[in-house]
C-alpha cells in the first residue's frame, strides 16, 4: 500500500481483511510521513517503509500495490513500480494531466503490467445492478454533496468528487461528447469547492452533475429517464428503483420486475420494482476485482483508458468554469 492518509488507510484495512481470508499478503505500507507509516503498520500488522524504492529493495516479491499519494505524484510512484514488474491499483484521478495519463497508458503497455484505476463507485452494488437494465439513457440528474473535509485538497472537486459520477454516466451513455457547460466556485480552500454542469453527448443524452464538498448534508444520488422508464440510484444506500411506464412493462423487463418483487405505484400505468442488490463495500469488491486481473492477467474492469476518459472531460470542465469565472468576472482563488 503506498501513501497511507484518509484514503490509503482504508485500501490497507482491505488487505489485511482479505489476508486474513487467504487471498494476499499485505507486505507492507509506503509513505515518507515515517511516524504515519510506523503506526498503521503496527495497526495492520505489516512492516512499514519510508520509500518504494526501500520497500522494493528488502522485498523484491511485491506483485501488485495500491497508489493513493497525492495526484500530481501518480505517475513517478506508478512509473517505479510497473518498472520494478509491480501491478497497480492507482486511486482516482488516474493522473494530474492528459500526458501523464497517456504515459502510465505507454507503461503499462511497455512492461506488461495490470493497471486498474480507483474508481469506486462501479463497484457499487447498486450501479452494478443498474447495468443489464441500459438501453439508451436520455437525461441524468447527478447529486454528489459532502461536508467539508481537508482530505484532497490538492484538487477541485470536480476532480475529488464529481469524476466519479463522470465515470458512471461515460460507462452508462456510451457516447462522445458534444458539448459542456460549467460553472463553480471555491468556498473554502483556493480550489472549486462546488461545480455545476452541463454535459450534452453525440448520442442526444444530456446530464447534469452538481458536486459540492462544503454542503451540510451527505448526498450521492443518479436518476436518469430512458425510454419509458425512469431509474434512481441512490449510491450510499446501495439502492436501485426502477419505475416503468406503458409499453415497457409488457416487454421482457416485465418478467425480471415481477420477479424482483413489482409494486403497482399511485398511478395504474406505472411499475416500480426494485432489482436485487446484494450488498458490498465498494472497496472490497474493487480491490477484489484488481487482484483477479493480477491472478489472471486480464483487463481490468476500470482500465487506464477509463481514467483517462473521465478525466478529459473533468479537465474540459475545469477549463469551463474558469472561462465561466472569466467572463462574469470572478476569480477561483
Amino acid at each position: 500500500m503506498i501513501g497511507v492518509g484518509a484514503f490509503g488507510r482504508n485500501h490497507a484495512r482491505v488487505y489485511q481483511q482479505l489476508q486474513a481470508a487467504g487471498s494476499v499478503r499485505l507486505v507492507g505500507v509506503v509513505d515518507p510521513d515515517t511516524a504515519r507509516a510506523d503506526a498503521i503498520a503496527r495497526e495492520f500488522n505489516c512492516k512499514a517503509f519510508g520509500s518504494v524504492e526501500q520497500m522494493l529493495g528488502r522485498h523484491s516479491e511485491v506483485r501488485a500495490a495500491s497508489v493513493a499519494v497525492p495526484t500530481v505524484l501518480h505517475l513517478e510512484v506508478a512509473r517505479t513500480l510497473m518498472e520494478a514488474g509491480v501491478d497497480v491499483l492507482i486511486e482516482k484521478p488516474v493522473a494530474a494531466t492528459l500526458a501523464e495519463a497517456d504515459e502510465l497508458i505507454r507503461l503499462a503497455s511497455a512492461h506488461k503490467r495490470v493497471a486498474q484505476v480507483g474508481h469506486l463507485e462501479r463497484f457499487n452494488p447498486a450501479v452494478r445492478a443498474t447495468l443489464p437494465l441500459i438501453n439508451r439513457p436520455m437525461f441524468f440528474e447527478v447529486h454528489r454533496l459532502s461536508v467539508f473535509s481537508p482530505r484532497a485538497l490538492d484538487v477541485d472537486v470536480v476532480l475529488d468528487l464529481m469524476i466519479h459520477d463522470l465515470d458512471v454516466v461515460l460507462t452508462f451513455v456510451n457516447s462522445g461528447v458534444k458539448e459542456i457547460r460549467a460553472v463553480g466556485l471555491p468556498i473554502l480552500s483556493d480550489k472549486v469547492d462546488i461545480a455545476n454542469v452541463r454535459i450534452e453527448f453525440e448520442s442526444g443524452c444530456v446530464a447534469n452533475f452538481t458536486a459540492s464538498r462544503v454542503s451540510t448534508e451527505r448526498v450521492r444520488k443518479l436518476r436518469f429517464f430512458q425510454a419509458g422508464q425512469y431509474i434512481s440510484i441512490d449510491y450510499g444506500r446501495q439502492d436501485v428503483l426502477v419505475f416503468s411506464v406503458g409499453s415497457v412493462a409488457s416487454h421482457s423487463f416485465a418478467k425480471d420486475a415481477n420477479e424482483w418483487g413489482t409494486r403497482p405505484s399511485v398511478n395504474p400505468q406505472i411499475s416500480m420494482a426494485k432489482p436485487p442488490v446484494t450488498v458490498e463495500e465498494p472497496l472490497v469488491a474493487e480491490i477484489a476485482a484488481f487482484l483477479q486481473s493480477v491472478r489472471d492477467r486480464s483487463r481490468p474492469v476500470v482500465a487506464l483508458e477509463d481514467g483517462r476518459k473521465a478525466l478529459e472531460v473533468g479537465l474540459t470542465i475545469l477549463e469551463e468554469i474558469g472561462r465561466h469565472a472569466g467572463r462574469i468576472g470572478v476569480g477561483r482563488g
